[in-house]
Protein backbone atom coordinates (compact mmCIF):
# COMPACT_ATOMS: atom_id res chain seq x y z
CA UNK A 1 0.00 0.00 0.00
CA UNK A 2 1.80 3.09 -1.03
CA UNK A 3 2.33 5.75 1.73
CA UNK A 4 0.00 9.19 1.00
CA UNK A 5 1.43 12.41 2.06
CA UNK A 6 -1.77 13.60 3.51
CA UNK A 7 -2.77 10.81 6.22
CA UNK A 8 -5.05 11.38 9.21
CA UNK A 9 -2.53 12.90 11.77
CA UNK A 10 -0.80 14.54 8.73
CA UNK A 11 -4.44 16.23 8.31
CA UNK A 12 -5.07 17.30 11.62
CA UNK A 13 -1.89 19.02 11.76
CA UNK A 14 -2.28 21.25 9.35
CA UNK A 15 -5.39 21.99 10.06
CA UNK A 16 -3.95 25.10 11.06
CA UNK A 17 -3.21 26.39 7.38
CA UNK A 18 -6.69 24.77 6.13
CA UNK A 19 -8.37 26.88 7.60
CA UNK A 20 -6.66 30.40 6.52
CA UNK A 21 -6.87 29.04 2.64
CA UNK A 22 -10.50 28.45 2.67
CA UNK A 23 -11.08 32.00 4.02
CA UNK A 24 -8.54 33.27 1.24
CA UNK A 25 -10.61 31.03 -1.27
CA UNK A 26 -14.11 32.22 -0.20
CA UNK A 27 -12.39 36.13 -0.67
CA UNK A 28 -10.76 35.43 -4.09
CA UNK A 29 -14.21 34.13 -5.18
CA UNK A 30 -15.89 36.89 -3.98
CA UNK A 31 -13.18 39.65 -5.39
CA UNK A 32 -13.85 38.04 -8.87
CA UNK A 33 -17.84 37.71 -8.49
CA UNK A 34 -18.21 41.27 -6.91
CA UNK A 35 -15.78 43.97 -6.86
CA UNK A 36 -16.09 46.25 -3.55
CA UNK A 37 -14.30 49.12 -5.66
CA UNK A 38 -15.31 51.86 -8.22
CA UNK A 39 -14.59 49.97 -11.53
CA UNK A 40 -10.84 50.74 -11.52
CA UNK A 41 -8.49 47.55 -13.22
CA UNK A 42 -5.26 49.14 -10.69
CA UNK A 43 -7.69 48.15 -7.53
CA UNK A 44 -8.64 44.92 -9.05
CA UNK A 45 -5.44 43.77 -9.56
CA UNK A 46 -3.69 44.59 -6.27
CA UNK A 47 -6.85 43.87 -4.61
CA UNK A 48 -6.74 39.63 -5.97
CA UNK A 49 -3.16 40.25 -5.76
CA UNK A 50 -3.12 40.83 -2.25
CA UNK A 51 -5.30 37.56 -1.72
CA UNK A 52 -3.71 35.15 -4.32
CA UNK A 53 -0.39 35.60 -3.32
CA UNK A 54 -0.67 34.87 -0.18
CA UNK A 55 -3.12 32.14 -1.18
CA UNK A 56 -0.52 30.18 -3.22
CA UNK A 57 2.28 30.81 -0.56
CA UNK A 58 0.62 28.91 2.12
CA UNK A 59 -0.36 26.71 -0.37
CA UNK A 60 2.46 25.60 -1.18
CA UNK A 61 4.17 26.10 3.30
CA UNK A 62 1.31 23.83 3.89
CA UNK A 63 2.02 20.96 1.24
CA UNK A 64 5.51 21.27 2.11
CA UNK A 65 4.52 21.11 5.95
CA UNK A 66 2.85 17.78 5.45
CA UNK A 67 5.66 16.43 3.40
CA UNK A 68 8.01 16.80 5.92
CA UNK A 69 5.07 15.66 8.89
Amino acid sequence: MPHSVFNRETLLDITVNIIPLVILFFFIVLFLLRSPWPQNLFFEIVGLGLTIIPFVLLAILTYIAAQYL
